[in-house]
């Protein structure tokens, strides 16, 4: 197997909306975004899959020695030798995947954010930072796109925030910020026991409309002339811009029940979007 068919194997099984975006991209980018997306699998997984915390601080520790080798000319890893050629060609820098490891290694301390300026400290590392990677492969002529890219990445971290309050908690993660939570008079049990309450319904609404706030301050920065080469991020925001809808739709219920769109649905939000241009 070759590190593009490893990479392009590791999308494929995630069944993330992301793949939608891709299949519209010229080859060369697409393997280039294609190998950024499975970089951002591999590390995240070893937050997810991993038991054992301190196990997990040591397989960061490799991934960030990783990228080390990686900018040095010597990969080792599939990843990581399928990224190789994006360096030069998208001006992708060393430190933007240095930040996404941070952004991990904050999972492993935090599974409590104190207040939104927290959080969004780390919707910037997993998310944002990912976005104006991804926007550099894409291909900009605007630096203003930069900021689009994040603000876009952040929106859609937490449109998967609120849709997965209940999944986190019962990883007894609460990525929801506590000061709002004593602010709608919801405590940390209503979260982890999955009460669907009035109160809860109305925090979640609240970070809701945050998440529909950044999408909509993203898509306020994307200059014109960039917007075509742009095209695959936009798909990402439109099939996110539906999801976030139908949580919102959801209420309290997300706390007990899974929202997702079908496949066939996100390829038609896709191909309606690439239409549009």
């Amino acid at each position: 197997m070759t590190p593009d068919q490893y990479c392009q194997q590791k999308a494929a099984a995630s069944g993330s909306s992301f793949y939608y975006s891709f299949r519209f991209l010229p080859p060369p980018r697409r393997r280039a975004i294609t190998a950024l997306y499975a970089f951002c699998r591999e590390v995240d997984d070893v937050v997810d899959e991993c038991a054992d915390a301190q196990v997990a601080r040591t397989t960061l520790q490799w991934w960030r020695r990783e990228v080390s080798a990686l900018y040095d000319g010597n990969p080792s890893h599939p990843v990581t030798r399928a990224l190789q050629p994006a360096l030069a060609a998208h001006g992708l820098e060393q430190p933007r995947l240095l930040d996404i490891i941070d952004g991990m290694d904050m999972d492993l301390e935090w599974n409590r954010y104190p207040d939104f300026p927290t959080l969004e400290v780390y919707c910037h590392r997993v998310a944002g930072v990912v976005g104006m990677l991804s926007a550099s492969i894409f291909g900009y002529t605007d630096p203003a796109t930069l900021g689009y890219a994040r603000d876009l990445g952040i929106a859609l971290q937490l449109t998967n925030i609120a849709r997965d309050v209940g999944e986190d908690a019962r990883r007894n993660r609460i990525y929801l910020p506590l000061d709002e939570l004593v602010r709608f008079g919801v405590s940390a049990d209503d979260i982890l026991l999955f009460r669907e309450t009035p109160a809860v319904a109305a925090l979640l609404a609240h970070n809701v409309a945050r998440a529909r706030h950044y999408h909509a301050r993203a898509l306020a920065q994307l200059p014109a002339a960039d917007r075509t080469a742009q095209r695959p991020g936009l798909i990402m925001g439109a099939i996110y811009a539906r999801l976030l809808e139908e949580v919102a739709a959801e209420g309290a219920g997300v706390l007990n029940r899974r929202v997702s769109l079908t496949p066939l649905r996100k390829l038609w939000i896709a191909w309606r979007t690439w239409r549009r241009g």
